[in-house]
């Protein structure tokens, strides 16, 4: 027993970046040199599973919660962050339209479409949202619905937080810690289920998806890597008037590295509000604005549907202007937003863009399938880039305002803070 408690002590004191990587390497060894024991695979599933089952419960307590507290109120900056999401997944897909321009890719699009059905139009997406809105709040945290649970949960935490009895608010207060506390373990444990996930690929589909799709992934992550170092640091900057980096490289060393192998922006709320205390942020402000990024600010999925849906039009050889590629931004961004927030949600709202230039169902959903295969990489990267920037633009709005009130920046936003610490 003391040296199970040892052997313990020291995996939890070691980097969870380090172990993450070892995790990496581990799988990507045994995939290509042990792809027969099947039996690794669970852990990658366990590992999904459980943060699939408790990320909903997390964002119904967390938003609930702090909704619910004396004293909560959400002032200006709350707004500046909802225009920060918008815009921002606005300015993706625009860049996935420029870059597309500049590189056009080819899909391979013969073999058996997707059987999974898309949204046929924006109406239909903006219906299906509508009516996710006011799903059963049981049936909306069982199935993910992570709109219908906002809704919920914003409604139940305003209703709480009119009434007299603290005793109640503080036991949401506990059960929040609590739950928490359980994705915290779940991701302390997270390099098992890497290397089970890594495995379970590297075994399926060996190396061939960075070659047989090669370019496809470079115009994903690239648009995607132009989003995160230069598109949301100019944002910052013009916000604040500041040198962006320290903010952005804390967040994607946070926050970004856990995101990309849990290839969920639920699930990654727990680090991302960590990160947000150890900004030295708000707690009123921040455990409303996370859980919310994680359902709108959907910047890498913008960016899928985008290059997904004009790589299916250079395909086909259909010609389209700037008129329609600019429209084709607009839906996407907005499609974007009511995209899941488990992994592989941006890829069925591609039908739904495809639509726009005419593309049949059945070669959209064979783009769909391709998706799937890149999504080893693209909804990782995709991932992290959405969640990251939940805490770069909640940074930002508060720290925008404490310049205005003349209150200053925190010092790991100084040039002569060696220490990059809050």
């Amino acid at each position: 027993m003391k040296i199970l408690k040892t052997v313990v002590k020291v995996y939890s004191s070691a980097s969870l970046v380090l172990r993450i990587l070892i995790g990496l390497l581990a799988g990507v060894g045994l995939g290509l040199l042990a792809p027969g024991c099947t039996w690794i695979g669970i852990f990658g599933e366990l590992f999904v599973n459980a943060l699939q089952a408790i990320a909903p419960v997390l964002v119904f307590v967390l938003v609930t919660a702090s909704l619910c507290k004396d004293g909560t109120k959400l002032d200006k900056r709350f707004g500046t962050v909802i225009f920060l999401y918008l815009f921002s997944t606005l300015l993706a897909a625009l860049v996935a339209v420029a870059v597309s321009f500049l590189f056009p890719i080819s899909l391979k699009l013969e073999g058996d479409a997707s059987p999974v059905s898309a949204p046929s139009g924006v109406m239909e997406v903006f219906a299906t949202i509508l009516r996710n809105l006011v799903m059963n709040p049981i049936s909306a945290i069982s199935g993910g619905n992570y709109i219908s649970i906002l809704f919920w949960a914003v409604l139940f935490g305003l209703a709480m937080k009119t009434m007299a009895v603290s005793a109640a608010k503080d036991f949401l207060a506990q059960i929040s810690e609590g739950v928490s506390q359980i994705v915290r373990w779940i991701i302390n444990l997270a390099p098992f289920g890497i290397l089970g996930l890594v495995f379970s690929n590297v075994s399926s589909h060996g190396l061939t998806v960075f070659t047989d799709y090669g370019g496809l992934l470079l115009l994903l992550v690239g648009s995607m890597l132009v989003m995160a170092l230069a598109v949301n640091p100019l944002i910052v900057y013009l916000m604040l008037r500041k040198n962006p980096f320290p903010l952005i490289f804390r967040c994607l060393k946070s926050s970004a590295v856990t995101a990309l192998f849990t290839r969920s922006s639920a699930a990654n709320i727990p680090v991302n509000m960590a990160l947000c205390e150890e900004l030295g942020l708000d707690k009123d402000m921040y455990s409303v604005s996370i859980p919310l990024g994680a359902t709108i600010n959907m910047d890498g999925a913008a960016i899928t549907i985008t290059v997904m849906t004009l790589a299916a039009a250079h395909t086909l050889g259909i010609s389209v202007d700037l008129g329609s590629a600019f429209l084709l931004a607009f839906l996407s961004a907005l499609a974007a937003c009511g995209a899941s927030g488990i992994a592989g949600g941006s890829l069925l709202l591609i039908p739904m863009a495809c639509s726009l230039f005419g593309i049949s169902n059945s070669a959209a959903m064979q783009v769909v399938a391709v998706g799937f295969i890149v999504g080893v990489v693209q909804d990782s990267v995709e991932t992290a880039l959405n969640s990251s920037s939940d805490v770069v633009f909640t940074a930002t709005a508060e720290l925008r305002q404490r310049l205005k009130e003349g209150r200053g920046l925190p010092s790991f936003l100084s040039k002569n803070d060696s220490r990059n610490r809050p």
